[in-house]
């Protein structure tokens, strides 16, 4: 009975989001400040979300006992798996994982709704109104094309198995940090509408969206960094980035969520770019249901990609020309209402996020127009082209190094207006640091000398400008160290992931340059005792064994490694799972400091020995410690709730309302 449960659950939840969205554009529209609209409002929310638990975990509870008369459940477990593979397994699918989408846009649905307090009456109705329209339209996708509850009899003794390649740790845990990012941009999108229908965009709307777009950049940054992870060390390539399409569809909206927070930073403390921060709000979470589509529509094949029936791409196309149709429909009536009242320089804070805002949006549209332009060509004209890294690696990077440029010099300009030979001063130890580090690197690389002193000089900018706002800010060396520890103790929660943030990007973008430029690849055919060399290490392949694992068989091939009289061993793996007749590689990986030692090796077709691929990657370590770092400062960012605004600070409690409490 549990799969029923949840399907009937699913189906209340979808009935009660009706009556929501109902009760709270009535209650938005209505000329009597009623709060019974918003009180309802806000209980459905939760309502929503605790039928939504019921019915997600109801299928989870049908994959951690295997309930293969479930559809669902046959088609990606089996009995053999692994049980934590069970429960995530629950996600792994397409029908899953759009039941776990729905959950996490009910649940932050639900947070805003118990913190509605702080948000003045009319814009709470009209945001969680649009809120609950997402609600319904995904959980009608859910019941009418993706039924994660349907039955199948007789019930089958075992299942089919999960895709081997989510049956690991990384992956496993991968598409829920995804989900919180491109769901949590659902929240600005809803209060940018809601902004849009009552004509008004101040500093308390900036206010109260700027911790959403916060935590769903920061859990987006997490998810993508998880993602590059896990291809990094489960498919064997030796790389980190691949310009996948589906990888583009959760960077853009990343791209577009970046310009977004610190577009609403100039709306709170300026009040100015409302409209441009509102349109961002929408992109934001425009690019996060492309990404969707794209995912599950069938038009695109990846290794991320669910393969499903095209009919469902067609339902979720309905659900994003109606998302982004009709809130650009909104923002084309409605936009000259949000007039700014903060006035500012050109050379100035705003001025530099401004043209911040203008190269991310153009790096996004750099890939946008690389990820779509051979769907345009094979639709209109069947001819099948590739858009490939070079393109990417060509346009994108050199966006990406003026971005990096600028952010190092906005960090340090004043608001409003900027004193230009005081920023000067202020930017001579960063330039003094970027001139060091290019000529340090022009001098010891051993290639790629121009290139590499340019990326080094633009990672030494950035970290030194970030730095040198915070010195600045608390006064260091130029007061008493109690002050400048007082001066750093009281310095908003902002400042500080602002800081980090940049940093991170700078230590991500070091290690981007490093396994970019200076990576050393040997490929070989090797027999036991066989060796190759790569980057001064000699390696050994000194026996292929064959193994057992929990539901698949393995080629286990151990390797010996020496370099400088040191010497170490390495296991790398070929796995094959029977049920659905796939293979996976594990490849063996050393660390060494910041730098890799990465092999790869295939299987012997020939009866001559196994292919080998040897990788010595530098600065690979610095990708995963600048994206965590980058996320750090979210997290920093997102904790600083900073000082109200007067007109957050005055507004008075809804009303109590008789039978009900306020």
């Amino acid at each position: 009975m549990t799969p029923e449960i949840g399907h009937f659950a699913l189906i209340l939840a979808f009935a009660v989001s009706i009556a929501q969205a109902i009760s709270l554009f009535v209650g938005a529209s209505s000329a009597k400040d009623d709060a019974r609209f918003t009180i309802f409002g806000q209980r459905a929310s939760i309502v929503v979300f605790g039928l939504t638990l019921v019915s997600f975990l109801s299928l989870m509870n049908a994959f951690g006992q295997s309930d293969f008369s479930v559809i669902n459940v046959y088609e990606n477990s089996h009995s053999a798996k692994p049980f934590v593979y069970k429960l995530t397994g629950t996600w792994g699918n397409h029908e899953g994982s759009m039941l776990l989408w729905v959950l996490i846009l009910t649940l932050f649905s639900g947070v805003l709704a118990a913190q509605g307090r702080a948000a003045p009456r009319e814009l709470l109705n009209l945001t969680l109104g649009v809120q609950s329209l997402i609600i319904v339209a995904f959980i009608a996708f859910i019941l009418f094309t993706s039924n994660p509850f349907e039955r199948l009899f007789p019930t089958p003794q075992d299942g089919v198995g999960l895709n081997p390649l989510l049956q690991d740790p990384g992956l496993a845990i991968h598409p829920p940090f995804l989900y919180l990012g491109y769901v949590g941009f659902s929240i600005p999108f809803s209060f940018a509408v809601a902004a849009l229908l009552r004509g008004k965009a101040d500093t308390v709307w900036a206010r109260l969206v700027r911790p959403w777009a916060l935590i769903a950049w920061t859990f987006l940054t997490i998810g993508i960094m998880l993602g590059s992870w896990w291809a990094y060390y489960e498919l064997g390539w030796g790389g980190w980035w691949a310009w996948d399409p589906v990888e583009n569809a959760s960077f853009m909206p990343w791209l577009a969520g970046t310009a977004l927070i610190h577009s609403i930073r100039v709306v709170e403390r300026r009040d100015a770019m409302k409209g441009w921060a509102v349109l961002l709000a929408i992109t934001a979470f425009s690019l996060s249901l492309v990404g969707t589509f794209l995912v599950r529509s069938g038009v695109i094949t990846s290794v991320h990609a669910f393969a499903v029936d095209p009919a469902r791409g067609v339902f979720i196309l309905a659900i994003l020309i109606a998302a982004i149709g009709g809130s650009l429909t909104v923002f084309a009536a409605r936009a000259n209402a949000l007039s700014p009242t903060g006035a500012f320089a050109p050379v100035s804070r705003e001025g530099a996020l401004v043209v911040n805002n203008a190269l991310m949006l153009t790096a996004c549209a750099t890939v946008f127009v690389g990820t779509f332009y051979p769907l345009f060509i094979d639709v209109l004209s069947g001819e099948k082209i590739s858009v490939g890294a070079p393109y990417f690696n060509l346009v994108f990077t050199k966006i990406a190094a003026i971005t990096l440029a600028l952010a190092g010099a906005g960090t340090l300009l004043a608001w409003k207006r900027a004193n230009i030979s005081q920023t000067i001063r202020w930017l001579t130890p960063a330039a003094i640091g970027a001139v060091v580090a290019a000529l340090v690197v022009a001098v010891i690389a051993e290639r790629e000398r121009v290139t590499g002193a340019i990326g080094i000089a633009l990672v030494a900018w950035l970290i030194i400008s970030a730095a040198t706002e915070i010195f600045l800010r608390v006064k260091l060396f130029r007061a008493p160290m109690k002050d400048s520890m007082a001066r750093a103790k009281g310095l908003p929660g902002a400042a500080w992931g602002a800081a980090i943030a940049h940093i991170g990007l700078a230590v991500f973008a070091l290690g981007a340059v490093g396994i970019s430029l200076w990576k050393t690849e040997t490929v070989a055919l090797m027999a036991e005792g066989d060796a190759a060399e790569v980057a001064g290490y000699s390696v050994t392949l000194q026996s292929v064994e064959r193994i057992s694992g929990p539901n698949y068989e393995a080629e286990r091939a151990t390797f010996r490694a020496e370099k400088n009289s040191r010497t170490f061993t390495l296991w790398g793996e070929r796995r094959y799972y029977p049920v659905r007749g796939m293979e996976t590689s594990e490849a063996a990986i050393r660390a060494q400091g910041t730098n890799d030692l990465y092999i790869s090796f295939g299987e012997n077709t020939s009866g001559r020995g196994w292919p080998v691929r040897l990788f010595f990657n530098p600065f690979v370590a610095f990708l995963w410690w600048g994206a965590a770092v980058t996320a750090l400062g979210g997290f920093v960012a997102f904790a600083d709730r900073g000082k109200k605004p007067a007109k957050l600070r005055r507004k008075p409690a809804p009303k109590a309302v008789e039978g009900l409490p306020a």
